[in-house]
């Protein structure tokens, strides 16, 4: 093909999408965040750029202590290096990630294992890598407690010993009334709620309901519980039970 004839570029996310390989082009685009996952467009001519190629085409200078991560269709990290080449052809990544700094934190999501270059990860970016279904959410597991609902607004500290797990689940907690499997769609509930759901419908004055819980999130996690009174349940295995009595 003649010089003249080449693409002005090509999109590494249009040759992914549509299965086919990168076209002969002046440029190449990709998308690259720092540090976050806020990705703009950025272009090399070389479509086995070097590692410090990539971030030079972002402004970034390779000497500034940059960590690189390409982010790969099974959404593991992958190391670039600034000194080897990254074939862009081959790799089937559009989406790169640089971090200033001397260490990575590592984590999973799903199972899948994941570095991080900040000793904090976002709510935001966990839903932005985690990509959950509808009804879904993003949780931390908690070795031996109760998983940890993460907001999109959170920052979640990753310098504590070990690595912390996250996954996707569907929201709403799996609590025990009177025997029966039930489902609420929030951490906290209250009395009249279990009492609707142990005997649901209107009731006449002379009813009277009494309740004990165990195995719950708050303290103490378990005891009685009284009208208008609340208690905080874990993801699945609280368990209430809900008498009844007509009074004369």
């Amino acid at each position: 093909m003649k010089t003249e004839e080449l693409l002005d570029y090509d999109d590494l996310g249009d040759a992914l999408r549509e299965g086919r390989p990168l076209r002969p082009a002046r440029e190449y685009r990709f998308l690259l965040a720092q540090g976050d996952l806020n990705f703009q467009p950025r272009h090399v001519s070389d479509p086995v750029p070097l590692g410090r190629q990539l971030l030079e085409a972002a402004g970034l200078d390779p000497e500034g202590g940059y960590s690189l991560f390409a982010i790969m269709p099974t959404g593991d990290f992958e190391d670039v290096l600034l000194d080897q080449p990254f074939d862009l052809r081959a790799r089937g990544a559009e989406r790169f990630i640089a971090f200033q700094t001397d260490r990575d934190f590592k984590l999973t999501l799903n199972k899948e294992e994941l570095r991080w270059g900040k000793p904090a990860i976002s709510g935001a970016v966990l839903y932005g890598l985690a990509k959950p279904a509808e009804g879904e959410a993003v949780f931390l597991e908690i070795p031996g407690g109760e998983e940890r609902l993460i907001e999109r607004g959170d920052l979640v500290d990753l310098t504590e010993p070990g690595i912390e797990h996250f996954i996707t689940a569907k929201m709403g907690y799996e609590i025990i009334v009177n025997s029966r499997p039930r489902t609420v769609p929030a951490r906290k509930v209250t009395f009249e709620e279990i009492v609707q759901l142990a005997f649901p419908g209107q009731h006449a004055p002379n009813v009277v309901f009494s309740m004990t819980f165990r195995h719950a999130a708050s303290t103490p996690h378990a005891g009685e519980l009284g009208a208008g009174g609340s208690v905080d349940v874990k993801k699945k295995g609280t368990v209430f039970n809900v008498t009844r009595t007509v009074q004369s």
